[in-house]
């Protein structure tokens, strides 16, 4: 199994995300998540540091500069998805990334106090 960390640069940018209030709240995260070919949209106008930006994981052992080094998307790359905060603390909890678990669910706890 793959171990992770917290990736606290993506965790920052989520914050500042969602202080600007670019985020969703009601959302299909399984309809919305980005697919492979919207992950290689993105990185063809943007940098791999802006790409693991939205990732609240780092995967040990992966090369940056790879996807395979960032794990539980927080956002389709413009705006922060509640649904996908709820994703990353589920899967998180799972599989027993206590750290990412509980930077997500931080986040999310931010989001909705928040959004009000």
């Amino acid at each position: 199994m793959a171990v992770y960390r917290v990736n606290d640069e993506a965790v920052e940018h989520v914050r500042a995300r969602i202080a600007a209030h670019q985020y969703v709240l009601d959302s299909d995260w399984g309809a919305v998540q980005p697919d492979a070919a919207a992950q290689n949209a993105f990185l063809e106008r943007h940098s791999w540091p802006e790409y693991a930006a939205w990732h609240l994981g780092l995967t040990e052992g992966a090369a940056d500069g790879t996807k395979a080094r960032y794990a539980f998307v927080a956002g389709d790359f413009r705006r922060v998805h509640r649904s996908a905060l709820i994703a990353c603390v589920y899967r998180a909890s799972e599989w027993r990334h206590k750290e990412v678990e509980l930077a997500a669910h931080d986040l999310l706890q931010l989001l909705d106090a928040t959004s009000g």
